[in-house]
């Protein structure tokens, strides 16, 4: 395999970024499109102008355009063009952007019964692209069908299945096998506008659970199963004109939106076109000469582009170099053999040359090494390491990794390690841990499978892992929502596993870290929840059952054809996309 970046390219890329992290260039104005990071500090181009098309590509597709059937943050963001959640972010550079304020909702929500209760009323006047009116039922319909229907639609997380009440002890099936389609009892609906929602145990920052996707009103009636993707009913400021899978998505305007029940969307193109399938040297060059205005995904420049940015120093000042909550890791699968063993996982993590990962992945500028769970900007994060790596000169020390592979006694071993296919990056880091693990006995074959498919059909499918060996599997990860357990819920809990769309791709089922993520939730003492993450961050790597390699950073090149960039913390660091215009 090849390397995303060129060895030769490496040094110039490291010193570059050097001397991006150190770029100041003012006091962040919000005219400072050519400033590197100015993104990260403020809005670039900020302009009411409206007008134009504004052009967005993804180098694959998205799992789903359903609000209530997807789990990457990029489609949680773009999904406000046409889906509005009970609460949302607010459009903010950096850390501003994780200001959580009502959207669907004209509050916030109202806790009682010590927070086993929340209850919020819906904003008045709202009304979906037909003209019809968006009531309460269709939030408790669109909660129903993300999160008990997972036969259909599996791909979002399940945070509602585990914390509403059950239903006659837990019999509920989804909406599509309620013959009663008396639905939840545990989701009232007491007037149009009036939704209530009853948990099993106090849940601190249910405002954040709703925040997600999966409460955008969805008319039942409308409601086409996994078709729903292909022509979701819009309650935002943008809705469907055209869909072809795996090519296009057209949105324009709304004409049902109204500013007067939204004060977050401005609705500034006539249009939003998103170009699927592109690839990623080709997206590159056309932000650069402004035929595209935002990188979907927002994963940033492949690490040819990167080379040539940060060593060229008018382009340079057009990136943004951003932390948004994430790390990459290798999950270990703690129940595939020989995982299983704890001295064979220990072994895993003193063996993978961490330095080599993060060379191949496009050096320092793409996020430092990692030894915690948490990544250093999310509450909550304490620095440790309890599996240190030593290097003579350039070469990683083994003897740890060999003495606790010799304890495990799996002596020569083959496994599978996966892949997304379409991020040579992540690839290019899995063949990095391949190399580190021949050296201590371990053979490893990649299997690389495109976003699309990673979890419904592949890397989160458990029965798969184990038909098809696979120990190792590379994942990123971005919070939920920006608190610890946003994080750490659903890439931890032995709860969250789920037949297909699973993201705890360890596995993992400790009931010691599954209390303390519940006894905390139920915590109303923000310090004492944030101590709390810290503490299961260091028991879950006590089981070795991830191995951090860089807390990420992405690079991303600002379009300067482009109005309203900031880039946010809520959403990975990615540029929020409620308010992207086109400069005229």
């Amino acid at each position: 395999m090849r390397r995303s970046v060129p060895v030769a390219t490496i040094a110039a890329i490291t010193s570059a970024g050097l001397l991006l992290a150190g770029c100041s260039g003012g006091k962040g104005s919000s005219e400072g499109s050519g400033e590197a990071n100015a993104a990260t500090k403020g809005v670039v181009n900020a302009s009411d102008a409206k007008g134009g098309t504004v052009t967005y590509a993804m180098s694959d597709a998205p799992e789903s355009f359903d609000p209530g059937n997807t789990y990457y943050a990029f489609i949680y963001n773009f999904s406000r063009l046409y889906a509005r959640p009970l609460t949302t972010f607010k459009p903010g550079p950096g850390p501003k952007g994780n200001q959580l304020v009502p959207d669907l909702a004209e509050s916030m929500g109202k806790p009682s019964d010590g927070g086993k209760t929340w209850t919020y009323k819906l904003r008045k006047g709202i009304k979906y692209d037909d003209g019809s009116t968006v009531t309460s039922q269709d939030v408790k319909y669109a909660v129903e069908r993300s999160n008990f229907a997972r036969d259909v639609l599996s791909l979002g997380p399940n945070y509602f299945q585990q914390f509403l009440k059950d239903n006659d002890g837990g019999g509920y099936k989804g909406p599509y096998k309620d013959k009663s389609k008396a639905g939840l009892k545990s989701i009232e609906t007491p007037d149009d506008q009036t939704v209530v929602f009853h948990l099993k145990k106090p849940f601190a920052e249910f405002d954040y659970l709703v925040s997600a996707p999966q409460t955008a009103p969805v008319p039942q009636a409308k409601d086409k199963g996994a078709d729903y993707t292909k022509s979701v009913l819009s309650t935002g400021s943008y809705k469907f004109q055209s869909y072809q899978e795996g090519k296009q998505l057209t949105l324009v305007r709304n004409p049902q939106w109204s500013a007067k029940t939204d004060p977050l969307r401005k609705q500034l193109p006539d249009k939003i076109v998103l170009n699927l399938k592109v690839a990623q040297s080709t997206i590159d060059k056309d932000l650069q000469s402004g035929n595209t205005l935002v990188d979907l995904a927002g994963r940033g420049v492949d690490g040819q582009t990167q080379a040539q940015l940060l060593t060229n120093s008018d382009e340079k000042a057009n990136t943004d170099n951003a932390l948004g909550q994430r790390l990459v890791y290798t999950a270990i699968n703690t129940k595939v053999k020989p995982f299983d063993n704890l001295e064979c996982r220990k072994a895993i993590e003193y063996a993978i040359d961490k330095k080599a990962v993060q060379t191949a992945l496009g050096g320092p500028i793409r996020g430092e090494l990692a030894s915690t769970v948490l990544p250093t900007d999310i509450a909550g994060y304490q620095k440790y390491d309890l599996y240190p790596q030593k290097y003579n000169g350039d070469k990683l020390d083994l003897a740890e990794a060999k003495k606790h592979w010799d304890k495990c006694g799996a002596g020569k071993t083959t496994t599978t390690i996966l892949a997304r296919n379409d991020r040579q990056d992540e690839v290019d880091a899995a063949t990095s841990v391949i190399e580190s693990l021949k050296k201590i006995g371990v053979t490893a074959k990649i299997q690389s499978y495109p976003t699309s498919k990673y979890f419904s059909d592949y890397a989160g499918v458990p029965e798969f892992n184990k038909k098809n060996n696979v120990g190792l599997i590379m994942m990123q990860w971005g919070s939920d929502f920006p608190t610890g357990y946003g994080y750490l819920q659903q890439i931890l809990n032995g709860k969250a596993i789920s037949k297909s769309g699973n993201t705890n791709l360890s596995e993992l089922d400790d009931p010691e870290i599954n209390k303390l993520l519940e006894t905390a939730i139920a915590n109303t003492d923000k310090a004492a929840r944030e101590k709390a993450y810290a503490e299961i961050d260091k028991k879950t790597m006590e089981q070795a059952a991830l191995v951090p390699l860089t807390y990420f950073k992405v690079l991303m090149y600002r379009s300067p054809k482009a109005t309203n960039l900031v880039s946010t913390s809520a959403f990975s660091g990615q540029y929020d996309y409620l308010n992207i215009g086109v400069k005229k």
